[in-house]
């Protein structure tokens, strides 16, 4: 297994996680899938780092399952963790995809896994599973109704058809469409934006978010509370508010 098949940069208070396999389009093997889970528990654990951004080399993000490794048996599924290691994780810290060119099939999945998306005017998103006899089992079928209208969500899995990054932007799936080549700096320059909050809030909404997915509203709420409660007895909910009435910028320290 190559270990420089996925990259990790510290940028600040960011990690930035490159998958680096340009001569298989940044597809995902059962070595990739390894180093991505490992880049991932290295975020989590870092308490000096607040947010990763996810991006591929040489203007690819990721062509999705390596067709040629699957047939020689390898699986880019890590069991508990999903696709690439990254589609089932439940982690603390946001997660930005920064996709430049094609994000395809397990690539795209990647991206939906992330808690927001910035993609260069020329990227493409698609799901081209059915068209291999597959579906989108890494996150795509149960994932993007989520993300956008049914009827928009069915065109991508049933045609297998992908779609522009300029188009993503007009249908809700992507935050921000940039220049290409801007993908990763504007990602960073998200990243940098999510940092400056308090590290247990963002943590608590994405706890939130998740538990309030598909559940009655007195669930979802009741979760809240609990959640809240660890929030308010917490030295960051004090100093947030000690540095309003101060006026000045929040310390944060993540207790």
């Amino acid at each position: 297994m190559s270990t420089t098949d996925v990259r990790t940069h510290q940028v600040g208070t960011t990690l930035l996680i490159t998958i680096d396999r340009p001569q298989a389009r940044n597809s995902v093997n059962a070595a990739v899938a390894a180093l991505l889970a490992k880049a991932l528990d290295e975020l989590e654990a870092d308490p000096g780092l607040r947010a990763g951004v996810l991006t591929g080399a040489d203007g690819t993000f990721s062509a999705g399952m390596d067709l040629k490794a699957a047939l020689r048996g390898e699986s880019p599924n890590i069991p508990g963790r999903g696709f690439g290691g990254v589609t089932e994780v439940e982690r603390t810290k946001p997660l930005i995809a920064a996709v430049e060119g094609w994000a395809m099939g397990g690539g795209f999945e990647l991206a939906l896994a992330c808690d927001l998306i910035v993609a260069a005017e020329d990227a493409h998103f698609g799901l081209p599973e059915v068209k291999r006899g597959l579906i989108a089992a890494g996150g795509g079928v149960i994932r993007l109704p989520q993300r956008i209208p049914y009827h928009l969500a069915m065109e991508f899995l049933l045609t297998g058809e992908p779609v522009s990054g300029q188009r993503a932007g007009e249908l809700g799936l992507a935050n921000q469409v940039v220049p290409t080549g801007q993908a990763v700096n504007e990602s960073l320059l998200r990243a940098e934006q999510l940092a400056a909050n308090a590290p247990l809030a963002l943590a608590a909404v994405k706890t939130v978010v998740r538990a309030a997915d598909g559940v009655p509203e007195a669930d979802a709420f009741a979760v809240q509370r609990r959640v809240m409660g660890t929030l308010m007895a917490s030295a960051d909910v004090r100093e947030g508010m000690t540095a309003f009435a101060e006026r000045r910028t929040p310390e944060w320290t993540g207790k």
